[in-house]
């Protein structure tokens, strides 16, 4: 089946350019269909790619006999061409996949909760933000370290501990403000 070009495609370099591309197109599109599994690339990528060759040929060089095969021959060249590229082309090996902790959704989730623990921690009564501070420091102080801070016993470190988790526990899970300045909590 040999293709040409209608007569219309050499008045200028546009209409020529247009008259192409719908006289090809279907032939084009088949090809690259066909030759796009074997050459491991997308159809329309192949499709491109032959259309750019396609239309760089110089507007002076007559069309060849067999139109049909000179576009097969072309979509061809090209899947050959993609083929040479993806075998080159190699895989990031030793990059590590991003693990859950460099999910950035997560890593907004918890710094949210970081700072809503350390407002609450700031609303609790009495020496309760001081203790619960001295906890939760990251330098992961002993309980005779944040006695000594704190300038109290070590003994009763323990139940002013548990009071203020407590309080603080309350607070988190009821999304409520801290009792009054002075109020009892327990």
């Amino acid at each position: 089946m040999a293709h040409r070009p209608p007569a219309s495609v050499r008045p200028s370099e546009s209409a020529r350019s247009t008259a192409l591309v719908h006289a090809l197109l279907p032939l084009v599109r088949a090809e690259a269909a066909a030759e796009a599994p074997g050459a491991g690339t997308e159809p329309g990528d192949l499709e491109q790619a032959a259309w750019v060759r396609l239309l760089e040929r110089p507007a002076a060089e007559p069309w060849p006999g067999d139109t049909a095969r000179w576009v097969r021959d072309v979509v061809r060249a090209e899947a050959r061409r993609a083929r040479r590229t993806a075998a080159r082309e190699l895989p990031y090996r030793y990059e590590p996949a991003a693990g859950p902790e460099s999910d950035p959704e997560r890593a907004a989730l918890r710094t949210d909760r970081r700072q809503t623990l350390r407002a609450a921690v700031g609303r609790t009564p009495g020496r309760c933000p001081l203790v619960l501070t001295a906890m939760l420091s990251p330098e992961d102080l002993t309980y005779r370290e944040i006695a000594g801070e704190l300038g109290m016993s070590q003994g009763s470190l323990g139940p002013l501990r548990s009071r203020c988790l407590g309080c603080l526990r309350r607070m988190l899970a009821a999304g409520v403000a801290a009792p009054e300045l002075g109020g009892k909590e327990r």
